[in-house]
């Protein structure tokens, strides 16, 4: 049975299925339920995917981008900020690297081409459930590269400061989402409330003035922050 990354979770993974071609969105929910998974909701477009997202707030969403006249990349953006606990995995026909970046820039934590077999596609869920950052082969690399060629990037050179200053605790909270944890596993490493861990989630994005968990993430890279 596909199990949840959650710390001290259990049961099948919650995903929910965006695709706008209904014979491929319930194919696929459908492998997903004979693999263990738990298909919670599937949507046809960007604005459905938003809405039922935002209400049914799956452990995994699996996201196709071309969604008829509505974008995918959009859809990532709000869910990213509307549930940050829900991941999201691109699910395309795209594998231009364009695409790829645009996604992974907007919030997806992962993306895969839609040439994946079953049992990759599995595992992908699998993983990304856990908060690890899955790619089709020759994608990730890509990504990386991005990153490390905006932290290379030249710094400001009028004397301010190049970092926001945070604090002890909102920096320790910064490295553990880096880590890929959920605001509830952080909640209870730290021992603090779940509605805390949000509270420096939100001060730490607005602060470094970033929209989403996958910004911070990609901060945290580019500060040396992330393991």
């Amino acid at each position: 049975m596909a199990e949840r990354g959650d710390a001290g979770a259990s049961g099948p993974i919650r995903v929910m299925v965006v695709d706008d071609h209904p014979i491929w969105r319930e194919g696929v929910a459908r492998d997903l339920t004979e693999r263990g998974c738990d298909v919670v909701a599937t949507a046809p477009d960007a604005p459905a995917a938003v809405r039922i997202a935002t209400a049914v707030r799956p452990d995994v969403i699996l996201m196709d981008l071309n969604l008829g006249t509505t974008s995918g990349v959009e859809a990532i953006g709000e869910i990213a900020q509307r549930t940050p606990d829900s991941r999201v995995l691109v699910l395309s026909a795209s594998g231009e690297h364009s695409d790829v970046l645009e996604a992974c820039k907007a919030g997806a934590l992962g993306y895969l081409v839609k040439s994946a077999g079953v049992d990759e596609l599995i595992d992908a869920v699998q993983r990304t459930a856990r908060g690890v950052a899955v790619f089709t082969p020759g994608l990730a690399g890509l990504v990386l590269g991005e990153y490390r060629r905006l932290a290379d990037a030249p710094k400001p050179a009028d004397g301010s400061p190049a970092v926001p200053a945070l604090t002890d605790r909102e920096t320790e909270v910064l490295r553990l989402v880096a880590k890929g944890m959920t605001a509830r596993q952080i909640a209870a490493k730290l021992v603090v409330s779940h509605r805390t861990v949000e509270s420096h989630v939100q001060n730490t994005l607005r602060k470094l003035q970033l929209h989403n968990r996958s910004q911070l993430v990609r901060y945290a890279i580019e500060q040396g922050l992330a393991d």
